[in-house]
């Protein structure tokens, strides 16, 4: 799990001993702070919901929804919610699409958030059967939502650009290139993707 201080430390520490550019990158950065959400319904709608919008934006969608729906965590409540509704909240015809579909999943109980698969693999194939919510956001998930060690988020710019820095490429790679250099690295790979983002945010800030 990467939940906590003392789990990130322990995985960034092991892939610091694989290659000794993380060693490195973690001199230069200091080690991540653990980066958690809640477990769930909430988690999942709140993804859709700030998908290409704002983080102010999104948290003024989820005021307005809450007050045409109420209770968020219910996913019932989204369920039964009327287009007219979903749409005066401020979500896209695509988006009230995207948020019923997974209160759909989730009271049907064709999804079940409390026992996904243990393989994360079986888990990511699992989610992305939710419209909207494609592998960037079911590994998110997985990772920050479950604590799941070993998930990578290969496709996520970020990652890409930062993991090249890292590694001391002169551009960035691509997805499949890091997906193959990571395979060394499990399984500790959630925690290269959180050193990644937090060395990312350092080097944005002394830019």
């Amino acid at each position: 799990m990467v939940t906590t201080t003392k789990t990130i430390r322990a995985a960034c520490d092991a892939l610091a001993e694989i290659d000794p550019a993380f060693a490195q990158a973690i001199e230069r950065a200091g080690y991540p702070e653990p980066r958690v959400r809640d477990r769930g319904y909430g988690t999942l709608l709140r993804t859709i919901i700030g998908q290409q919008v704002s983080v102010a934006a999104a948290a003024s969608i989820w005021r307005k929804l809450e007050e045409q729906c109420g209770d968020l965590e219910d996913p019932a409540n989204v369920a039964k919610a009327t287009d007219e509704q979903l749409r005066a909240a401020g979500l896209s015809r695509q988006k009230a699409s995207y948020a019923r579909s997974l209160a759909e999943e989730v009271t049907s109980g064709r999804l079940d958030l409390a026992n996904l698969p243990a393989d994360d693999e079986e888990a990511i194939a699992k989610l992305v059967q939710v419209k909207g919510i494609g592998r960037w956001s079911a590994e998110i998930y997985l990772l920050f939502a479950e604590g799941r060690p070993d998930v990578w988020p290969a496709g996520d710019l970020a990652v890409q650009i930062e993991i090249g820095r890292i590694l001391g490429h002169e551009e960035r790679p691509s997805e499949k290139a890091i997906r193959e250099l990571a395979e060394k690295w499990r399984p500790h790979r959630g925690a290269a993707a959180i050193l990644a983002w937090h060395h990312y945010k350092v080097d944005m800030d002394v830019i």
